[in-house]
């Protein structure tokens, strides 16, 4: 899959990004990964709104069909104050709900979606993952995310270091 084909754009509607994080949910569940069941019940329904609304998410298109998504926050929410103390700085993204459908997964679109936000974005970027999940830790850290520490809860916390542009 070439970066030329991805069309990532603002998530304008709320709902569709919600049904593809649910059929995301969905299938984690049915390969027996203990990560997301708080979205099939619809945990996430309100901030998933409000971050669409704030312009937080994207969403990514191959061939006019809505295939990933993922939320960029600016600032710590109250899930990241969570998991990584109140470090709340300026250089820093939040990456949250990258969820690729699972007829996409396995192609390459997760890590052209990264490197997307990586030539896009030069601030630094955290994340946060359920320790047990070792597929995506080896995604992150073959994307050239670390591994910094583990939260009290179990979540594996990421980061990639920011490049400054050149000038």
């Amino acid at each position: 899959m070439t970066k030329q084909a991805l069309d990532i754009r603002k998530a304008t509607d709320a709902a569709s990004v919600i049904t593809l994080l649910k059929e995301v949910a969905a299938w984690l569940k049915a390969n027996e990964i203990d990560q997301w069941g708080f979205l099939l019940e619809g945990g996430e329904d309100e901030e998933i709104r409000q971050a669409v609304q704030s312009g937080g998410t994207y969403v990514v298109h191959l061939e006019n069909e809505m295939v990933a998504t993922f939320t960029l926050y600016p600032r710590q929410s109250e899930w990241d104050q969570y998991i990584w103390g109140n470090e709340d700085q300026a250089d820093v993204l939040y990456l949250h709900r990258l969820a690729v459908a699972p007829l996409m997964m396995r192609k390459g679109l997760g890590q052209n979606i990264l490197q997307w936000i990586f030539e896009n974005y030069h601030q630094s970027i955290r994340l946060d993952c359920v320790s047990g999940h070792k597929k995506l830790a080896e995604f992150y850290a073959e994307n050239g995310f670390t591994l910094v520490g583990e939260s009290k809860d179990g979540h594996c916390k990421f980061q990639k270091e920011g490049k400054v542009p050149n000038r």
